[in-house]
């Protein structure tokens, strides 16, 4: 069985906005997904959602919470549930740097991007991150404005 390859204007890219707003990303990982026929052709519809998403660990193992993925149209009885717990694939050595990293207070996992990487597979990057303080939101979106009104000026 062949693999399809993907046009470069069909990929998949979701992001979680939220997620750089309200958290200071510490170190990146790519993760894949375990997932059912179902969800990934969900997914390469673009019908997945990240908002209120984080990952947790039980017993080694890296779990994704509050994923939404919703049900595919044609999915009839075999379709899948639109919010559980999907597990996510590393390498035992990131898996465990991970699982050590979580312990201290104030760090957790959260889901930044979801994608198909070249090969058809789903990917989720997710970020080892620390929250941020409402003085730091405060200070990234005056970054922000900043940014804003410094393209205006180049443009006029």
């Amino acid at each position: 069985m062949a693999k399809k390859k993907i046009n470069s204007n069909q990929r998949i890219n979701i992001k979680n906005k939220r997620a750089s707003f309200d958290y200071e990303f510490i170190d990146t990982y790519t993760a894949g997904i375990v997932l059912t026929g179902t969800e990934i052709k969900s997914i390469r519809l673009g019908k997945a959602s990240l908002v209120d998403t984080y990952c947790y660990f039980v017993a080694g193992e890296l779990w994704v919470k509050n994923m939404n993925i919703a049900q595919y149209a044609q999915g009839s009885y075999n379709n899948h549930q639109e919010r559980h717990d999907r597990k996510l694939l590393l390498n035992r050595k990131e898996l465990r740097n991970l699982e050590a990293e979580t312990k201290t207070p104030g760090y957790t996992i959260v889901p930044v991007r979801l994608f198909i990487n070249e090969n058809g597979l789903a990917k989720l990057d997710i970020a080892l991150a620390r929250g941020k303080k409402e003085y730091d939101k405060r200070q990234s979106m005056k970054e922000r404005e900043d940014r804003r009104e410094m393209d205006r000026a180049m443009k006029h």
